[in-house]
């Protein structure tokens, strides 16, 4: 079972005021941005920089990416280790499909329903089996690793970039529970689920943009 991160430390605090904030400023520049920013390789040099930057430049991934560290922060142990290991895995493995050439998903729709279902995980307060968490994390981290395996520049050292990607995956994971880690706080709780709600809206944008292509 899991064990709520609000149960593992202390319940008073000021009110979390800073998490709703980033999440919320997060969520702006995602909707104020173009989702196909994260999808154009064009002046990527290849290489290790080049793929840690990457995920940033999409503000898609990026909200997706935070998203999956907060919702395993809000389901506690042992999710909170678990959901930001599974995503960047299964993202590599997905990163290497598409250097392979494989069939790809239907990118854009994915990554847009993976905006939408974690935030809605995070605003709803869902509290999943582990086994469903576990499986929805990586259903949507092959949807973002098709989508950058498949914008490896030719030139690119695809082990590398493939190795920039994932390590500030893992960052924007850390990023995301560090925020999650906010619903101890007084209010926090609702903070946190207030920008779900946010992250949650803006995947029904990517949703209609995706959709509309």
């Amino acid at each position: 079972m899991s064990v709520p991160v609000a149960e593992m430390v202390s319940k008073n605090g000021p009110i979390a005021r800073p998490a709703i904030g980033a999440i919320a400023f997060l969520a702006g520049l995602s909707c104020c941005a173009a989702p196909a920013w994260a999808h154009s390789a064009e002046g990527l040099a290849g290489g290790f920089a080049a793929g840690f930057m990457h995920p940033f430049l999409g503000l898609d991934h990026l909200l997706a990416m935070v998203s999956v560290g907060l919702w395993g922060a809000f389901l506690g142990r042992p999710m909170i280790a678990a959901l930001p290991v599974i995503f960047p895995a299964v993202m590599a493995f997905g990163a290497l499909l598409a250097i392979l050439n494989m069939p790809q998903p239907p990118i854009e729709l994915g990554i847009a329903l993976s905006v939408l279902a974690l935030g809605a995980a995070i605003a709803c307060a869902y509290r999943a089996p582990i086994w469903l968490a576990g499986s929805l994390t990586g259903m949507f981290g092959l949807f973002h690793g098709f989508a950058h395996g498949s914008e490896i520049p030719s030139l690119a050292d695809p082990v590398a970039f493939s190795t920039g990607f994932v390590f500030a995956t893992g960052l924007l994971h850390v990023t995301g529970i560090g925020l999650g880690l906010a619903s101890h706080l007084k209010g926090g709780t609702l903070a946190i689920r207030g920008g779900g709600a946010i992250i949650s809206l803006c995947g029904m944008y990517f949703l209609v943009q995706a959709v509309a292509v």
